[in-house]
């Protein structure tokens, strides 16, 4: 339970009182009343109005909106402020803005805009948070503390290049170990001196896009950033433990954001929160794996959904309303799977700047007789009879997917063999093989227990850090089942090749060896050709763009490729290793293959499916709790649908209806079954 003060999924989200007056406070108390409203996150961008100059503090707004705000009932998750510094500090200390990708100097504006090494920032930052914190830890209307807000953004200035090269030499040691550790005799790029190294920016050693000519100096720079951000994050948090010692603190992170390495954050969070929006035509099944990624990032334990919106976003290039009934199932679907709150942004629409467009609860009308708010008080008052039930319910996974953001951040900025290779679209070929199919799969980092896994996929794991193949072979020595697939076991963690052959490090558990990595133009395709019948998997299958040259050293082929000079050469591949097996898939295959494939590997681990015959646009997940389990059945198609439950009675939580065997879900509808006693 995140806080005990509120034993109920939280409802709630952003609110900006500070923008409005008192008539507009008094309509949206009277309105969160009616919409079930028991949660608000205030403070978010407020640090100007809190701190009008260096020497002055005025909390007075918000003393007035903590104590309103409980009187009606409203649990707080207290924001620090500092996701935007006032025009005061920019203006007496010009450190604190960040310098561009380009060179640039940055002026005050937007937000998001201060160095994270810089002096002033970190000292501020960390005053702003204590005083928060030792005026408000008693405060009965805290629940939560919400450190700034969407960490991300690098910076290239002076102050960024000087902490660099002090991260550089504890992580390394030595200017030698730097040069080796990037090669740096490619181009005559020695280092004698420490101040000799630059950032790898549009000035020195990088393009648009993620080009580098220096792989090495560049994907350290990313997990320097990473870890500069990081650091900002826990300033605060320290500065806020120094008062406040046991309220959880939080910040609200991106999804499969790429700029920072969230397994680390993850270490340092309470409790995981995120921010989900994802577009009109974003798949379902992708929303899901990046719930269970967040679910993942601390090893299973539920998290926050802090923001979605409940209409429309602003900043998408359509900003597609989500049409009926959609909000309250997507909202579900973060539940289903181990969300304990569903929170929005915002409580009130603004009435200018570049968010008066984004959705919100109340709208610009200023009442309640809009479809939005009658979906949110739908919702409202569900979760309100839901109660406990669901807190901290758990899902018992037996695949694992390994997500890396170090190993994303490697092969994105690798000079080949292909522009279209996309990490997250990649690993989502595979958890959407798993979802469609109704099979529950974990998000996991490269450093997690494989031990209670019976199958872990490691999809294109260009990146090889120390440990994780003895890791894998152990897993699988011991029965387990390991996939990989085309492009990994290329480099280590320094982004050097392995040599002797690919899959580097992971040959031996593999059983292969690959000679070339083939890659074609979009839209040319060559053919998997099942050598025989594998589960539901029989003749040809179409795969695209990177196609490995494989040779068997021990494993068995399964299918072969059907065309080009490679005609005949392995495609897929299994290595019987000690009690296990793993397998390689050596293209980037469709969906038909995947779903085939992973089909036949899990019914061999006994792996099954939540519900037979999962129909199409229907998603299903399951939570348990004290023995309890919850079977969440949701129905993504605007048609109803029936669902076959299997043969044990389910009662559904939203209905109070008996379900036996198979039960019709609405368009959009969402089920909540529990074994019926």
């Amino acid at each position: 339970m995140i806080n005990d003060k509120l034993p109920k999924i939280w409802y709630g989200g952003d609110y900006n009182p500070e923008q409005w007056g008192p008539e507009e406070w008094k309509e949206d108390q009277r309105m969160f009343k009616l919409a079930g409203i028991d949660v608000a996150t205030i403070n978010v961008f407020s640090w100007a109005l809190n701190q009008p100059d260096e020497d002055t503090y005025d909390f007075g707004w918000l003393d007035e909106t903590m104590d309103r705000l409980h009187k009606d009932g409203v649990g707080i998750v207290l924001a620090t402020s500092t996701g935007a510094h006032p025009a005061w500090m920019a203006k007496r200390h010009p450190d604190v803005t960040r310098v561009d990708f380009y060179g640039r100097k940055r002026k005050f504006g937007g937000r998001h805009n201060s160095c994270p090494n810089s002096p002033t920032y970190r000292k501020y930052s960390r005053l702003m948070a204590g005083k928060l914190a030792e005026r408000y830890k008693d405060h009965p209307a805290l629940l939560l503390w919400h450190v700034s807000n969407e960490y991300g953004g690098f910076c290239y200035c002076d102050n960024c290049a000087a902490e660099f090269r002090v991260w550089l030499q504890k992580r390394y040691g030595t200017l030698d170990a730097v040069n080796e550790a990037w090669n740096t005799r490619f181009w005559g790029h020695t280092f004698y001196d420490w101040d000799e190294i630059v950032l790898p920016d549009g000035l020195s050693e990088e393009g648009e896009g993620n080009v580098s000519a220096f792989q090495g100096i560049s994907l350290d720079y990313r997990r320097f950033m990473s870890d500069s951000l990081l650091e900002c994050y826990n300033i605060e948090a320290e500065a806020i433990r120094e008062h406040s010692k046991d309220v959880p603190i939080t910040t609200n992170l991106m999804g499969t954001f790429p700029l920072l390495n969230y397994f680390d954050w993850a270490k340092h969070m309470d409790i995981v929160s995120w921010d989900n929006y994802p577009s009109l035509t974003t798949p379902v099944s992708e929303t899901a794996m990046t719930h269970d990624l967040m679910r993942g990032l601390k090893h299973g334990a539920p998290f926050m959904l802090m923001e979605q919106t409940p209409s429309q976003q602003n900043w998408q290039a359509y900003n597609s309303l989500k049409r009926p009934g959609v909000m309250r199932l997507w909202s579900y679907q973060a539940v289903a799977r181990g969300a304990d709150t569903v929170m929005f942004f915002q409580m009130r629409r603004s009435k200018g700047a570049c968010e008066k467009f984004h959705g919100a609860v109340i709208e610009h009308v200023g009442h309640e007789n809009t479809r939005v708010f009658r979906e949110v008080a739908q919702l409202g008052e569900e979760l309100g009879r839901l109660g406990d039930a669901l807190l901290d319910a758990v899902t018992e996974a037996k695949v694992g997917i390994v997500y890396d953001w170090e190993n994303r951040w490697a092969m994105e900025l690798s000079s080949g063999p292909t522009v279209e290779l996309n990490y997250v679209r990649e690993v989502h070929k595979f958890y959407d093989a798993l979802f469609k199919q109704g099979i529950e799969a974990d998000m996991i980092s490269a450093q997690a227990d494989f031990s209670k896994y019976d199958i872990v996929i490691a999809p294109v794991m260009y990146m090889v850090k120390p440990g994780f193949a003895e890791k894998s072979e152990a897993f699988t020595a011991a029965g387990g089942t390991f996939i990989t697939t085309f492009f990994s076991g290329i480099v280590n963690e320094t982004d050097l090749v392995t040599l002797g052959g690919y899959p580097g490090e992971l040959r031996k558990l593999l059983g292969i060896w690959a000679e070339e990595i083939d890659a074609l133009p979009l839209g040319q395709y060559n053919e998997i050709v099942m050598k025989q019948p594998y589960g539901k998997l029989t003749g040809s299958y179409k795969c695209e763009m990177l196609f490995d040259l494989i040779h068997a050293e021990g494993a068995e082929v399964l299918a072969e490729y059907g065309s080009d000079f490679y005609k005949g050469m392995p495609a897929l591949t299994v290595n019987r290793f000690g009690e296990g097996k793993a397998y390689y898939v050596a293209t980037s295959a469709d969906s038909d293959f995947m779903e085939g494939f992973l089909g036949a590997v899990c019914a061999e681990k006994g792996v099954q499916p939540l519900v037979p015959e999962l129909p199409a646009g229907v998603e299903v997940a399951r939570r348990v709790k004290d023995g309890r389990s919850f079977l969440f059945v949701l129905n993504h198609n605007a048609e109803s649908a029936t669902v076959r439950t299997g043969d044990v009675k389910r009662r559904d939580l939203l209905s109070g209806v008996t379900v036996d065997g198979a039960a019709e879900v609405p368009g959009r509808g969402v089920l909540i079954l529990e074994e019926a006693e």
